[in-house]
């Protein structure tokens, strides 16, 4: 099962702060629910792992991420990432981002991202995989711009180390679902 991510969004730190912070796979994996680092095997490659929590289950994904272009003129980097489930299933994709300078010391992030699954996690519908996928990373970008804006000398978040907690995201997604479902039938109703 196939899952893609388009996103942009806005950070309020300069763009060579951003792209430090793109660079730096631990400030990433702490950004990142269930994620860590392991072991920096040179400066573009890295080992790591995910925890995935469905219900009581636990699913931990031990890989490898890849920096396969590295544009620093351009702001952009492109990466591939693989991982096995210790139950057998499989999880590889790719990733891009580009980062955009903006007025005022902002800076513009665009990712492009795709991800196929196999294993356990590939059994939940699509949709609910899209929109879990949706919400783990606004809470990435969350935390990255809370790590990125705080004012210097501030704390950081602290990181997340607990695995991905899939069940409140997924009825996240399904209360949004129904949110959406009932504004488009009052939209109908009172036209």
């Amino acid at each position: 099962m196939a899952i893609t991510i388009e996103e942009t969004f806005q950070v309020l730190a300069p763009v060579d702060a951003v792209w430090r912070f793109v660079l730096d796979p631990g400030l990433v994996a702490a950004c990142m629910p269930g994620a860590e680092v392991d072991e920096v095997v040179d400066e573009r490659t890295f080992l790591g792992n995910i925890a995935v929590r469905v219900g009581a289950v636990t699913t931990k994904y031990k890989g490898r991420v890849q920096f396969t272009n590295v544009d620093e003129a351009a702001y952009a980097v492109e990466m591939v990432a693989e991982g096995r489930e210790t139950g057998g299933g499989l999880a590889k994709g790719g990733m891009s981002s580009r980062l955009r300078p903006l007025t005022d010391g902002e800076t513009e992030v665009t990712v492009q991202a795709s991800v196929e699954v196999t294993g356990r996690i590939a059994q939940v519908s699509r949709g609910m995989i899209q929109g879990v996928s949706q919400q783990l990373f606004r809470q990435f970008v969350a935390c990255a711009k809370a790590r990125l804006e705080a004012p210097e000398g501030a704390v950081a978040p602290p990181a997340q180390q607990r695995p991905i907690a899939i069940v409140p995201l997924v009825l996240r997604v399904i209360w949004a679902a129904i949110n959406g479902f009932f504004r488009r039938l009052l939209r109908r109703g009172s036209a």
